[in-house]
């Protein structure tokens, strides 16, 4: 009988630690934000919360090497970048849900006022802003919030890795192509 050696780590379990440790940081880095109340929607704030989720999933994918076989396919690192993405915008998508329904509704009705300014400054007529508005209010219920969140962490992190992974891959020579 043959013993199969089980693997040092696996994909799903560095992802999900890696997830997990994202989602603390960005919330934290959120109530930072929170405190020092800046302008979260701002763009600079939004590539700084999508480095930081780049620079996890690489130093997940460099875990994941060092602490297995020595190689990484790009397969694999984009399995464990999947799995980071996904804990970590569960983690945090629940957190913005609780934070916005139930510690601090008013941060919601902040965020709106925001998005009536942007389109005032795109010019648009009283009409097109009220429809606007109707229609970013259906986008804002819990459920969606969430749905839209885990998506959008998901999708953005997985469109990173798919640029970050080719540098950290490192093919094992012993295995076929």
């Amino acid at each position: 009988m043959e013993s199969v050696e089980e693997p040092l780590v696996t994909q799903r379990g560095v992802g999900i630690r890696y997830g997990a440790i994202l989602g603390l940081i960005s919330i934290a880095f959120f109530m930072f934000l929170v405190l020092i109340n800046a302008n979260t929607v701002d763009p600079w704030i939004r590539w700084a919360g999508f480095l930081m989720n780049m620079t996890l999933v690489i130093l997940a994918q460099l875990y994941y090497r060092q602490n297995g076989d020595g190689y990484l396919s790009y397969g694999q690192g984009m399995g464990i970048a999947f799995w980071v993405a996904l804990v970590s915008s569960v983690i945090s998508s629940l957190f913005t849900v609780v934070y916005l329904t139930l510690i601090d509704p008013d941060f919601a009705r902040y965020l709106q006022d925001l998005q009536m300014e942007a389109m005032e400054e795109q010019g648009l007529s009283e009409e097109q802003i009220e429809s606007g508005m109707k229609i970013a209010a259906s986008f804002s219920t819990p459920p969606m919030l969430f749905i839209f969140g885990v998506l959008g962490g998901v999708f953005a992190t997985m469109l990173g890795a798919l640029v970050t992974t080719f540098f950290v891959k490192k093919d094992n020579p012993n295995m076929p192509e």
